[in-house]
């Protein structure tokens, strides 16, 4: 019973976090303009968005959300996986001290990121624009890829970088080709969470867009929402975004598991 009991709850917590995206899923394949009215089976609100016949609100803030969520996640991969690797080599005393430092941005609420560098970008009379917004992402998805790079570090040979440099390789070509590959699945992790992070974020971008008429999609949804409704094609684009995300998961997760299993094999081998 107990047993039971527990994968109730189990399945109940699953049902309840992903049955919001299985109506999504289902009600992006009806040209209904209300969610929750069937008016058959219909590929309608795909073609239309593939097409552009969404309206040019809607495909200016899809552009502006892809363009700042590849830019701000690739600088903040970078940046993040140097400062990891940064860290690391620090003392343990400095380490635990950054390593906190690190973690409040992650655990500050969103609305006091966004009000925060909403005042710098005004103290320093910064316009705010496309620019700010990618700054602003950069900011707050940083400490995320540390968080994911980190793990990875502490798991490689601390003698390989050494080893690197006394057969003649330069800080740069050993960084490059020694400790980036080491390190990859934890810089694709942290990729990816800064991707998500970036289309998913509101509060920030709504503070630091400007009023030059920028939107992103969360913004948009916002601005269209407090109209009295969401565009109908948002449901096929919520649908595409999930399984792209979920697809690019599954293959990490693929990956990862995989060559988890050839290290635990070689081990195996060794002995």
């Amino acid at each position: 019973m107990k047993k039971f009991l527990a994968n109730a709850y189990l399945w109940l917590v699953i049902a309840i976090l992903y049955a919001p995206i299985l109506i999504i899923l289902i009600f992006s394949f009806t040209d209904a303009k209300v969610l929750g009215s069937w008016n058959g089976f219909s590929f309608d609100l795909y073609a239309n968005l593939f097409k552009g016949e969404a309206g040019p609100s809607l495909n200016s803030a899809i552009i502006n959300t892809l363009l700042i969520a590849v830019v701000s996640a690739t600088v903040s991969t970078m940046l993040g996986s140097i400062a990891a690797i940064g860290i690391y080599n620090m003392s343990r005393r400095e380490r635990r001290l950054l390593t906190f430092v690190n973690s409040i941005p992650m655990i500050n609420p969103d609305i006091i990121t966004g009000i925060s560098i909403f005042l710098l970008f005004v103290f320093m009379g910064v316009t705010r624009g496309i620019g700010t917004i990618i700054c602003a992402h950069i900011a707050f998805c940083t400490p995320y890829v540390v968080l994911s790079v980190m793990p990875r570090l502490i798991k490689m040979n601390p003698n390989l970088y050494e080893a690197a440099l006394d057969l003649g390789a330069t800080p740069f070509y050993a960084l490059r080709k020694v400790m980036f590959p080491e390190l990859r699945p934890g810089m694709l992790s942290g990729f990816i969470l800064a991707l998500t992070l970036s289309i998913d974020d509101f509060a920030v971008t709504l503070f630091t867009k400007g009023s030059g008429g920028i939107d992103t999609l969360s913004t948009y949804i916002y601005a269209d929402a407090r109209k009295g409704g969401l565009t109908p094609e948002l449901r096929p684009l919520f649908s595409i975004i999930f399984i792209v995300i979920l697809v690019l998961l599954v293959i990490f997760n693929m990956r990862t598991a995989k060559q988890a299993a050839a290290i635990e094999a070689k081990k195996g081998g060794d002995k």
